[in-house]
């Protein structure tokens, strides 16, 4: 018997050398139509297509050699199979092992170009008829992605294979197709390939799709050419004059046969020809150069859409959107038509809560809308190509688009870095980095053998998507070191297309790349980037305000220094949408929106997915209300009592599109005075203008506001006519204004045992224990206000952001075990009676360690009906925290004060609302007078629990019984006593080490209890983006030291 080996032969999807197999050239994305009235409706439906997603026949197996034998004949049995619909991903339709999400280590033992034999697998088998309309044409199969590699067959004959899970493939099949008959297509997708070794973009999945999720998660097409003469590929360019006016229109006509070539170029309404030309020509490209005069040009705020028609004998037909516009590197900068632009951007992947990478048109569609009315212009597309459908609705609403190759290999890093010697360990962060991302780089980065995979992913990258108008930037990938690979990426794409800027974040150096690029760094880094006259070229930050959980902080400095700064050119928050799966708890059957290792996937990096500014169903976070505020394109700089200067933050557009409003607030309250303020016309990019603002009363209660609100003056594509793209609020009289504070009356009653005082005015009963040195009790009028009373405390439940910094800090210090012990406790009346006075003395203090916070506690409580609480701090000791949480006093309120069960309000507060804020996230909420029916409206559910629902720059807040009783919390301005104190309050039902304790909101649900845990913090710790970033600044910071702070209960 002759020797066997197993495999019998090199699997395509474990060889460099194959990359495809029988794939036809990479193009533009474009379709053929059999009119031009067709054309120009850029309807797929119309076109010479078929798309043949929806319901197939799937098989999974463990690995490519256990699947049925013969599957890809077409008479193969598939009765028994399961149904699939594709586009979607296997994972997510209860196969094989499920998601798999890592940030940065490959899921798989690391051997390139290998990957384990033990490689998923799913067979999809499609039967069709080719339609009437298709049987004289050219039939191709077109993929427009799977995940990773795939081979495929027609009618039981290999036509080929593909990898690069994010590109199309297509394939010509015309002499394998019965056009008569039904036709068997025969897919075979395998979970890894060599191209997975650089496709390791976080979240894996496979699909005909991705999470690690594999299969196909874009549409599948029949596509209809031409048989005797078709156009191939089709090049376009925009060149503009040097003021920036007439353009040349270039295009290149890749023909194949001979034909009568038209090209006409219709205005933006497809009703005029504004100029054409005619050839007859024979295969070969084609090159057009047409003159416009004067075209309205194209950008992210003026996105006016010409329409190129290519007509082949009159008979075939290719539409595409042309937007006239010109980008450069010019002065140092990125420049559009000769104006300097900033990104005011978001990384966005494709993700749909439910169906994964296999994202619908509508829900796409929704998210850039989204994108459009929080003030965002710019669009990552991290870290792959995104669905062709995308670039359409970018060129036609307005974005500009970072278009990303398939490629990131972070993994190798890993490896390098735990290879360090203890020596090398040692170094600063930086140098240390430097070292392992050079090693890193080695392994395909900086590898020859590599060289023509890395440049395929650049070439299906820029050939799929070159006609867009919204692509201004070419991105080589993310997070794959540095080397000769990403030099020749850089020189391909410069060689075929020159009229875009190419970005790659770890050229560092900006030694090849158009534009030096950073991650996540402190300002002042920027700053210093700016100041520093050696740096010749922009900074643009590609990834920033890093959005993981509560966050992120401090928004505005950024934004700022873009402004302040020409060469700071603007950046995109990482990241748009949370990466969560909609899936249920397998005991219990409760939802949740899963994240690593909620699939069993080992290893996996938890939630470090659940980092954008959108839920995992893509609703709006706290965190896009802050960003939208940041990025307003209308600010106020400076104001008087007669005018207010705006700044005009458009980067082409004038104001005129604006309107401005205003309304006057008396103590959060509207009032009569509303009204318009005229804007001067003209007011152009950059420029600045006064504007003249109403006469004001003077006759206010108390604190007085201006708001002014600049909203649409007309609908557009993207945003409704009034709509708000920015607000403004002007202290009118101040913000320190009188306590409410009720007259004293008659002499308090005054009872006591050893281990109770009970205090009693004509309306208020208090019960105080002097052995715990806290209220017992708060009745008024016969209602319990307190079920806890109120104790210091410092500590909330860490949000993502503290978690790897301050949040670290406080862990080692211990600061989440610390509580309050008494040291003594005296009494007395005062006031003739009117007043009794309790001083306590605690130390707030952890086990194991030996600092600590000595408090002394001062309670007054007044025949009012009122209790003042004056708290001092003291902290001391060796191993204090940098900073603490929070400062202030926690109690929880009976069940009844939480509202509903008909009630009109639970909680109203004066103060910033209606959203959670905090120190550095507080500018997109308005100071008013706010209300919620139950205290659940003011919790904000992070997947992730974690501390929200804060208010800060209170002014008071007042809870409502279910029988109409009433408590009123103020802080006093120890500077001026008589006078109310700004202060943070929040109201929930879960105490804080319940939410530091679940990982999903349904395990937090559990353990909710039906009290209200109310917070009242003279000071909160700002937030930071410290998850993937700098911490809180040191101006948010609540940092240790002194303090003192004083409550009024009432």
């Amino acid at each position: 018997m002759s020797s066997k080996t197993h495999p019998a032969f090199l699997p395509d999807w474990n060889n460099l050398d194959v990359l495809h197999k029988n794939t036809l050239p990479p193009r533009a994305n474009f379709y053929t139509y059999n009119s031009i009235q067709d054309a120009l409706t850029y309807d797929v439906a119309k076109s010479n297509t078929h798309c043949l997603s929806g319901t197939w026949k799937f098989h999974h197996a463990a690995n490519p050699f256990e699947g049925p034998d013969g599957f890809e004949d077409p008479a193969f049995n598939t009765a028994e199979w399961d149904d699939i619909t594709v586009p979607s991903m296997w994972q997510l339709n209860g196969y094989g092992k499920g998601p798999h999400y890592t940030n940065v280590n490959f899921p798989i033992p690391v051997d390139p170009p290998n990957v384990p034999l033990e490689n998923e697998t799913g067979i999809y088998i499609k039967r069709f008829v080719v339609p009437d309309s298709l049987r004289s044409s050219q039939l191709r199969l077109r993929f427009e992605g799977v995940d990773s590699a795939f081979h495929v067959w027609v009618n039981g004959k290999e036509v080929g294979y593909h990898q690069g899970s994010r590109n199309p493939a297509e394939f010509d099949i015309t002499s394998l197709i019965d056009k008569e008959g039904e036709n068997t297509i025969a897919v075979r997708v395998y979970q890894f390939c060599d191209g997975t070794y650089i496709e390791d973009q976080s979240i894996r999945a496979s699909s005909l799709n991705q999470s690690n999720c594999d299969n196909s998660y874009r549409d599948v097409y029949l596509v209809g050419f031409p048989l005797e003469s078709c156009v191939e590929n089709l090049f376009v360019q925009t060149k503009l004059d040097n003021q920036y006016i007439d353009a040349n229109l270039k295009v290149r006509v890749d023909i194949t046969g001979s034909s009568e070539l038209r090209v006409d170029l219709f205005d933006p309404s497809k009703s005029k020809i504004i100029t054409t030309e005619t050839r007859s020509v024979t295969q070969g490209p084609v090159e057009f150069s047409l003159p416009v005069k004067d075209p309205s040009k194209w950008t992210a705020e003026t996105p006016t859409l010409y329409h190129l028609v290519i007509s082949l004998n009159e008979a075939h037909f290719v539409a595409h959107r042309v937007g006239f516009r010109q980008v450069e590197m010019k002065d140092g900068l990125i420049k559009v038509n000769g104006q300097r632009i900033v990104f005011k951007g978001a990384n966005r992947h494709e993700h749909h809560p439910k169906l994964g990478r296999a994202v619908p048109f509508e829900f796409m569609k929704r998210d850039l809308m989204l994108m459009k009315s929080h003030n965002i212009n710019a669009i990552r597309t991290c870290h792959q190509p995104s669905d062709p459908r995308l670039y359409d609705l970018a060129d036609e609403l307005g974005f500009w688009v970072m278009d990303e190759a398939d490629l990131e290999c972070h993994g190798f890093e890993s490896i390098c870095d735990a290879a360090l010697s203890p020596e090398d360990r040692a170094l600063p962060f930086r140098e240390r980095q430097l070292l392992t991302r050079a090693e890193a780089a080695k392994w395909t980065t900086d590898n020859p053998a590599w060289e023509q995979a890395y440049v395929d992913r650049a070439k299906q990258l820029v050939y799929r998507d070159q006609l867009h108008p919204s692509v201004v930037i070419w991105s080589l990938g993310n997070e794959a070191f540095f080397g000769r690979n990403f030099k020749a990426m850089y020189n391909w794409i410069e060689s075929y297309d020159d009229s875009r800027p190419v970005h790659y974040e770890a050229d560092i150096y900006a030694e090849t790349m158009d534009m030096y690029s950073m991650m996540y760094p402190p300002i002042e880094t920027i700053v210093d980037f700016a100041k520093d006259e050696s740096k010749t070229k922009p900074l643009v930050l590609c990834e920033f305000i890093h959005a993981m959980g509560n966050g992120p902080g401090n928004i505005k400095e950024y934004i700022d220094a873009f402004y302040e700064h020409s060469k700071l050119q603007g950046g995109f928050v990482w990241e748009w949408a949370n990466h969560g799966l909609l899936t249920k708890d397998t005991e219990t059957g409760e939802e949740l929106y899963a994240y690593g290792g909620d699939f069993g996937d080992v290893p996996n990096d938890s939630n470090f997915i659940m980092d954008g500014v959108l839920h995992s169903d893509h609703t709006p976070t706290p965190g896009l209300i802050e960003y939208k505020k940041g990025l307003e394109p209308i600010k106020v700089t400076s104001y008087t009592p007669q005018t207010a200067t705006i700044v005009n933050r458009y980067d082409f557009i004038p104001l005129d599109h604006i309107e401005c409003s205003y309304a006057i607030l008396d103590e959060g309250k509207a009032t009569s005075h509303t009204g318009s303020i005229a804007l001067p016309s003209g007011i152009g990019p950059g420029q600045t203008a006064e504007l003249v603002l109403p006469h004001l009363p003077t006759d206010f209660t108390g604190e007085a506001v201006l708001q002014l609100s600049f909203h649409q003056r007309s609908s557009t594509a993207s945003l409704p006519a009034g709509f708000e793209i920015a607000f403004e609020e002007i202290p009118l009289n101040g913000s320190s204004f009188p306590l409410v504070v009720i007259p004293f009356v008659d002499k308090l009653d005054i009872s006591e045992t050893p281990t109770l005082l009970t205090i009693t005015s004509a309306s208020t009963t208090w019960m105080f224990s002097p052995i715990h040195g806290t209220i017992r009790s708060f009745s008024k009028n016969s209602t319990e206000c307190l079920a806890v009373g109120p104790e210091f405390t410092a500590y909330r439940a860490p949000t993502d952001n503290d978690a790897p910094q301050d949040g670290a800090d406080w862990r080692n210090r211990l600061l989440h075990l610390a509580r309050s012990r008494m040291r003594g406790c005296s009494w007395n009346s005062e006031d003739d009676g009117r007043t009794f006075v309790v001083r306590v003395q605690q130390r707030f203090c952890p086990p194991v360690l030996s600092w600590s916070i000595d408090l002394d506690f001062t309670f007054t409580f007044r025949s009012s009906g009122s209790v003042a609480i004056r708290v001092r701090g003291s902290p001391k000791g060796q191993n204090l925290p940098r900073t603490l949480p929070r400062i202030g006093l926690t109690m929880e309120l009976p069940s009844e004060w939480a509202g509903g069960g008909g009630a009109s309000q639970a909680v109203t507060w004066y103060g910033r609302g209606p959203g959670e804020s905090y120190r550095d996230k507080k500018l997109s909420q308005r100071v008013g007078r706010y209300r919620v029916a139950t205290v659940d409206e003011l919790w904000t559910d992070y997947e992730f629990p974690q501390e929200g629902g804060n208010r800060t720059d209170t002014r008071w807040v007042q809870f409502t019984h279910a029988k109409g009783e009433s408590v009123t919390a103020q802080f006093v301005d120890l500077a001026e006593p008589k006078q109310r104190g700004l202060f943070d309050f929040n109201a929930c039902h879960y105490r804080v080490a319940d939410v530091e304790a679940a990982k999903h909101p349904y395990q937090l649900r559990r353990k909710r209890t039906e009290n209200v845990v109310l917070r009242l913090d003279a000071a909160h710790h700002g937030l930071g983006s410290g998850s993937c970033g700098p911490r809180t600044r040191d101006e948010y910071a609540l940092l240790t030291r002194d303090f003192e702070f004083q409550v009024l209960l009432s």
